[in-house]
């Protein structure tokens, strides 16, 4: 019986080491080696995973730094001293990207675009999409329940007193979530050297957007008249800027807006034409009455 046990032990014992060996043969022979600098980038990265440098996470991009097929300055979520950090640990030049920012097609608050309904439910955008398309009068514009706020990450969006989400540019790191969650379309990216700015998507006829928006586009073409040719066209009743030929862009083509829904921006403040009427209402909009039945 001892000599039983002591052979099927001898027997475990040297399938033990034949595994091994194998192990440390596979292990040899199929090892990959990674860069102890991925580590250390990592260590220097936000850690946010947002995407916006256009891979995966900030892993992945710390690979693709060692690697040399992105620079710093594409990861958005850093400060330009960590990214110039990054750039002296590798050794190389930090980029020159330019900076890109979420930026809002809307300007019709409750103060000046009117209310058709008051909705009650789930305080979400998409929600209140479902039913009608929500309680506004514009059927485009905003919806002021504030999705974008909850998704961004990077507490860069905030809804001010008339339920118009408000972005910080020097939060936004470009990440695109706001973009993705946004019902109606109104958010994108945009490098910040986009200065003239529609902050309108209505393609409603005049008099019928003008009934439900103040500010609203009303594509009277003046805009289009008085900027450089090419540079602005109507389209379904909307201006719509030709951003290819940003360079002849200028305040120029504000000044005559009867609405102010094409501005300048300067830094995150949008200017209006002088020819744009002056909103001085505070308080919202009364909602409006529903149409007698015929």
């Amino acid at each position: 019986m001892s000599l039983q046990i002591a052979l099927a032990g001898g027997v475990m014992a040297a399938l033990g080491v034949l595994l091994a060996a194998i192990l440390a043969i596979a292990n040899r022979r199929l090892y990959v080696y990674e860069d102890p600098r991925i580590d250390e980038l990592e260590d220097m990265l936000p850690r946010a995973n947002c995407g916006a440098c256009g891979v995966a996470g900030c892993r992945p991009f710390a690979e693709a730094l060692v690697e040399g097929r992105l620079d710093p300055s594409r990861c958005t979520a850093n400060s330009e001293e960590m990214n110039q950090a990054i750039a002296s640990f590798l050794g190389v030049d930090m980029g020159n990207r330019e900076r890109i920012v979420a930026r809002l097609a809307c300007a019709g608050g409750t103060h000046v675009a009117a209310m058709r309904a008051r909705y009650q439910g789930l305080k979400s955008c998409r929600a209140a999409a479902l039913v009608a398309g929500g309680g506004k009068g514009c059927s485009w514009g905003c919806l002021g329940l504030g999705d974008c706020e909850v998704s961004c990450k990077f507490d860069a969006i905030r809804l001010n007193r008339y339920g118009l989400p408000v972005i910080d540019p020097s939060r936004c790191t470009a990440c695109g979530d706001c973009v993705d969650i946004c019902p109606k379309d109104l958010l994108s990216l945009q490098p910040e050297s986009h200065r003239l700015w529609v902050n309108c998507r209505n393609q409603d006829p005049q008099d019928e957007a003008m009934a439900q928006c103040e500010v609203v586009c009303t594509g009277c073409g003046r805009c289009a008249a008085d900027a450089p040719e090419g540079l602005i066209r109507i389209e379904r009743n909307l201006a719509v800027i030709d951003y290819e030929k940003n360079a002849l862009a200028s305040p120029v083509a504000i000044e005559r807006c009867p609405t102010g829904a094409i501005v300048w921006l300067e830094g995150d403040k949008p200017r209006k034409g002088s020819g744009a009427r002056k909103i001085i209402r505070k308080e919202s909009l009364p909602r409006m009455e529903p149409l007698p039945r015929v």
